[in-house]
Formats: structure tokens, C-alpha cells, sequence
């Protein structure tokens, strides 16, 4: 299932949004895109992801403006 969600978002030209590490390590693998944000957190609600996404949005915002990275980690 993973790797469906994968070559969906590389044919849709999407970023991956996860708390799972295997999207991690499919980038590591295979490279991008799609890029990946990994969301390194515990169990936590919608809107602490939200937060976490607000928070990091400039450091995000790296990987459209930064074509040699393809995963970026939040805490």
C-alpha cells in the first residue's frame, strides 16, 4: 500500500505527509519525487499535526524552493 501511495503522488506531482517511516526510506531508495514530510511525532491529534505543519512551514517550504532535498523531518 505504501508504494501505491507513492507512485500516486509522483504521478500527481503531490508531497507525502506522514508519521510513517517507510515513506523515509522509500525516498532514501528510490529518491524523489515525491518529496516527503515526515512527521516524527507520537500519538497526537489532526490539529497538533497542524500545528507542527504551521510551526515548520518556512523550513518546509525548503523542499519546492531546494531541488537536491527530498524529505524533510518535524518533531
Amino acid at each position: 500500500m505504501d508504494f501505491d501511495v507513492w507512485r500516486f503522488a509522483k504521478a500527481g506531482g503531490y508531497t507525502i505527509v506522514s508519521k510513517d517511516a517507510d515513506y523515509g526510506e522509500l525516498s532514501l531508495t528510490l529518491g524523489y519525487p515525491p518529496k516527503v514530510i515526515w512527521v516524527r511525532r507520537g500519538n497526537c491529534s489532526t490539529a497538533q499535526i497542524e500545528e507542527l505543519i504551521r510551526r515548520d512551514f518556512e523550513f518546509i517550504n525548503q523542499l519546492d524552493s531546494n531541488p537536491d532535498l527530498g524529505i524533510v523531518s518535524i518533531l
